[in-house]
């Protein structure tokens, strides 16, 4: 019971007498669309509600309430799952199963195929089917099917499962980066997608500890290896007319029928070629790491250090990602934090690839840990594609479902070849192994990242350019030559 009837951007189009308006009744809800000019008070800066008029501030705090601990808690439990699969494969799942060379990788694609087949015709239909209906039917369907992982007694199984596990959560991520761009403002953005991102993390480090846990406490134990909901349960009537206010003065658009035409334009604007988030993927390596250090008689890591040492870089990537979210809310622009992140990312993994695997055990430990800086990135790239999309609303849970789906689209076979299951760093051999290879194409995709950003950013400050000498409002009409621009980057 979290979200009003009209969740899905029914505030635009849900209509209200105009004698039972409250927009009629109270005044004060003007400064919604004219908020106060000049320099922001240091308050804001925290926390961005404490500027606001108070029926805002009560509307954004019950808003914040409902959906960011929705959301935060549910994609906790989705990376939870994500991250068991390979500390599950450190713990014994390998030598029950009797896995070997590259499976675990393969099992991982499997999840990713589903992934990626589900999430576009999941955003395309929740802007027309209720998402209160639609994201818990298959929240429900992904639950069972994880359950049935337990069972499951071979490789086949397993990727069988993990396929359909990967179906059933594509749903949840870009749907709800698509709810969020819907109910907030520029300044408010960043900080709620990146404080949904960090649960990534949580789920990445509790995953660790519990397998820890159960690994040492179950092992060998048993033979065992709503949301829908009434306006004024909610949210006031006058609240929702806040709320209709904050995006029409946001410029974000109400849902309008799909035509031909409209899905084709898509494709002509430089809006989904330009962003992409596949920066980091170095960071599993050091619980390979770890495991190769044991040899037969003589145990250096346990399985529950394995499983918790890699902590550390969980820990970076939820700081970081509070930092960049408050700092690109702050000056109100997306690009800074992934160029600091990524020129980061970059010194982390040219430096892994230049130290030696089982010498400076200290350094190649600390920069392991620095592999997390890149960790929050998916969250402010979200918020900046639903800000660079405001002007069509369809055109905007596309092209965050796509910016995701191409991610995983690369994870699905990436990973493969450059860090494969065989050449990570293996028990009783202490040699260089394949991580050279994959440190190294990881730095150069995070320049590659870099690139595309600015490349975004040019393309932003023209529309914007265009739009000011046209009136001010950012529409396809504004956007008439972006067909060349997407020649021009197809060239790069």
């Amino acid at each position: 019971m979290l979200f009003p009837k009209g969740f899905n951007l029914g505030l635009h189009h849900r209509q209200v007498p105009p004698g039972d308006n409250p927009a009629y009744r109270y005044s004060r809800l003007d400064s919604i669309d004219n908020p106060k000019q000049g320099p922001r008070p240091w308050s804001s800066y925290i926390w961005d509600t404490w500027d606001k008029p108070p029926e805002e501030r009560e509307f954004l705090n019950r808003l914040d309430a409902c959906l960011t601990t929705y959301a935060a808690l549910s994609y906790f439990s989705k990376y939870l799952d994500q991250k068991n699969v390979t500390n599950a494969y450190v713990s014994g799942m390998k030598e029950d199963l009797g896995l070997h060379d590259n499976q675990l990788n393969y099992i991982t694609t499997s999840w990713t195929v589903g992934y990626i087949i589900g999430q576009i015709p999941s955003n395309m239909l929740i802007t027309r089917i209720r998402p209160s209906l639609w994201i818990p039917t298959m929240e429900l369907i992904w639950s069972c099917l994880t359950l049935c992982l337990a069972v499951s007694k071979n490789f086949s199984t397993l990727c069988a499962i993990r396929f359909l596990v990967g179906l059933a959560e594509s749903t949840f991520y870009p749907a709800i980066q698509y709810v969020i761009g819907s109910w907030y403002k520029k300044e408010e953005l960043g900080k709620r997608s990146c404080i949904f991102q960090t649960a990534s993390a949580v789920g990445s480090m509790t995953s660790g500890i519990l397998q820890a846990g159960v690994y040492n406490g179950l092992n060998g134990k048993g033979g065992l290896a709503g949301w829908k909901s009434k306006p004024s349960s909610v949210f006031t009537q006058e609240q929702l007319v806040i709320a209709q206010r904050r995006m029409d003065s946001a410029g974000r658009k109400p849902p309008a029928k799909f035509t031909k035409e409209k899905v084709l334009g898509f494709f002509s604007t430089w809006h989904i070629y330009t962003l992409f988030n596949n920066g980091n993927g170095g960071e599993t390596s050091m619980i390979f790491w770890l495991e190769s250090f044991n040899k037969p008689g003589h145990i250096v890591y346990t399985i529950g250090q394995i499983n918790v040492y890699p902590f550390g870089i969980y820990s970076l990537e939820i700081v970081t990602a509070l930092i960049y979210a408050w700092w690109s809310d702050a000056v109100v622009a997306r690009w800074p934090p992934i160029l600091f992140a990524g020129t980061w990312s970059i010194i982390t993994y040219v430096v892994l690839a230049a130290t030696p695997v089982y010498t400076h055990i200290a350094r190649r430990w600390t920069f392991y840990y620095f592999t997390g800086c890149m960790g929050g990135l998916p969250g402010w790239i979200m918020a900046w594609v639903n800000e660079l999309n405001s002007h069509d609303n369809e055109k905007r849970a596309f092209v965050i479902a796509s910016c995701n789906m191409w991610s995983y689209v690369v994870q699905a076979w990436l990973p493969i070849v450059i860090f494969p299951q065989v050449e990570q760093p293996r028990a009783h051999t202490m040699r260089y192994c394949g991580v050279l290879k994959g440190n190294i194409a990881t730095a150069c995709i995070n320049f590659a990242m870099i690139v595309m950003a600015m490349i975004t950013l040019y393309f932003e400050r023209r529309d914007q350019h265009r739009a000011e000498l046209g009136g001010g409002e950012m529409t396809d009409d504004v956007m008439e030559d972006d067909a060349e621009s997407v020649k021009s980057i197809e060239l790069l």
